[in-house]
């Protein structure tokens, strides 16, 4: 297993700085991570110092709390996609699903998935399971599995509690194999990053990439 391609190599903090992104960049080549996953701002960035190299960039849209309306989640994607990312993570919005919106909520997943697919890119729609319980996931992945995103991701980092093997194994049954897992939030160690790929995630989002693909070796 080549581990460092599950990985969407992370940096989300508030206090990054360009020169943590050019770490994180240079760490992400010297590794081969997927992908990078960076603020919206640093997307243009990130994109210039890994254009002549296979990684990605990734980037994150109405973070962290999702409740953005859905035309500025499809202004803040579009201006992402202009700047050079390739992958879209998009929270869901939570204000709308827990009001039982739900058909709402599966328009802004179906207009981000569209609006990414037409210009190439994927999109990973985070549920934040934290603030969920069993049956409102199962009904996210139900509204998901209409609206066609690429991946579901469990966790923006940023709550509570992250990634729970549990979660991606139900998130998994749920879903039609179209549409991938990622598995996000405290994933620190190797032992972690294998316990949720044989769970069923495709993509793992962290920051320990390093420490984990070293971990590997």
């Amino acid at each position: 297993m080549n581990l460092a391609e599950y990985i969407d190599y992370t940096n989300l903090k508030p206090t990054a700085t360009e020169t943590d992104i050019r770490q994180l960049c240079a760490e992400a080549y010297e590794y081969r991570f997927r992908t990078v996953c960076v603020p919206p701002s640093y997307v243009l960035y990130a994109s210039d110092l890994l254009a002549e190299t296979p990684i990605k960039v990734c980037t994150v849209i109405g973070f962290p709390l999702g409740y953005n309306s859905l035309p500025v989640k499809v202004t803040e994607a579009e201006k992402a996609l202009e700047d050079g990312a390739t992958e879209l993570d998009m929270v869901m919005n939570l204000t709308r699903f827990k009001s039982m919106a739900y058909l709402s909520v599966r328009e802004e997943i179906s207009t981000l998935a569209g609006l990414a697919q037409s210009r190439g890119a994927l999109l990973k729609v985070i549920l934040e399971t934290a603030y969920l319980d069993e049956n409102e996931i199962r009904i996210a992945c139900d509204l998901c599995a209409e609206a066609a995103p690429d991946f579901v991701k469990t966790s923006t980092g940023f709550a509570p509690v992250g990634a729970v093997v549990d979660h991606i194994r139900l998130i998994r049954s749920l879903l039609p194999a179209s549409i991938q897992v990622k598995a996000s939030g405290g994933i620190k160690t190797y032992e972690q990053a294998i316990a949720f790929i044989e769970a069923g995630a495709t993509r793992l989002g962290t920051s320990s990439g390093v420490a984990i693909v070293q971990a590997a070796s």
